[in-house]
């Protein structure tokens, strides 16, 4: 229940601007230009920051004229200090595919198929967020974030079905692009009903990029290997791909603190000076 409130809260803040949904803006003040740590959509109306991946792709097909030293050392804060905890409780896209979980029906279970498939993501990292946008800026000569033009769902949900459905001048322009981003959303979010998280096992570049920090992350769950006896029921009962607890597929939710029988799994303790 307390991490349920947190995600809520995260989205909250994330979106603080609410008067940009009742004029169909987007909110371009001076905190604009700093980073959230979760998926947040910066043409959401209510968007009071930017998303860090957004913010990669425009800086890597800038660093003709500058490096991209601002999203690549916030990036490196939030993995360092956070890592995957930013998937368990502060990322509202993960939020809400853990509520459509709730819908009830069948559900998939973890097995080969999944574990291979959240390798997907590291693919969609290097080629939609680390490529396309440089060669889109040598080939075209301006940049074109490609992960969020053609596959965000989140930006689709956020940010491009309130300004369509808001102005109607957008709505008369929207075109064979947005019918394939709400197609993608679609599709994601029906699979969300039934595969925990879909989207940030197999497709989540930033969560690819904060799964690189799950060894030296300064905050997040570890076991005591004193106290743990190997039963397995921690990596059984994870809806996550992992392999052990803390791993690069693990979203550090705490859920598993409360099915350990010898109570060996807990939350890092801060380093005391």
């Amino acid at each position: 229940m307390k991490r349920r409130l947190i995600q809520l809260c995260a989205a909250l803040l994330y979106n603080l601007n609410l008067k940009g949904f009742g004029e169909a803006s987007i909110y371009r003040g001076k905190i604009k230009g700093a980073c959230v740590p979760g998926l947040n959509c910066y043409s959401c109306p209510g968007a009071i920051g930017s998303c860090p991946l957004g913010t990669l792709q425009n800086s890597l097909a800038s660093m003709d004229r500058k490096l991209p030293f601002y999203i690549l050392g916030t990036l490196l804060l939030f993995g360092v200090m956070l890592g995957r905890t930013v998937c368990g409780f502060l990322c509202p896209f993960g939020f809400i595919q853990e509520l459509l979980y709730k819908i009830p029906g069948p559900k998939l279970k973890k097995n080969r198929a999944t574990r291979a498939l959240s390798n997907l993501k590291y693919i969609i990292l290097v080629v939609f967020v680390l490529v396309l946008p440089v060669v889109y800026k040598i080939a075209l000569g301006f940049p074109v974030p490609a992960f969020c033009k053609y596959i965000c769902p989140a930006g689709t949900l956020e940010g491009g079905i309130p300004l369509v459905l808001l102005d109607e001048n957008l709505g008369s322009l929207a075109g064979a692009l947005f019918a394939w981003k709400a197609g993608v959303l679609a599709v994601i979010a029906a699979a969300s009903v039934f595969i925990y998280r879909s989207f940030c096992r197999f497709l989540c570049p930033l969560g690819a990029i904060y799964s690189l920090f799950a060894p030296v992350a300064m905050l997040g769950v570890k076991v005591d290997e004193d106290g743990c006896t190997n039963c397995g029921l921690c990596v059984k009962t994870c809806k996550m791909d992992i392999k052990k607890v803390g791993d690069r597929e693990c979203i550090q939710c705490g859920e598993c603190i409360g099915k350990c029988g010898p109570g060996a799994i807990g939350w890092k303790k801060p380093i005391k000076a």
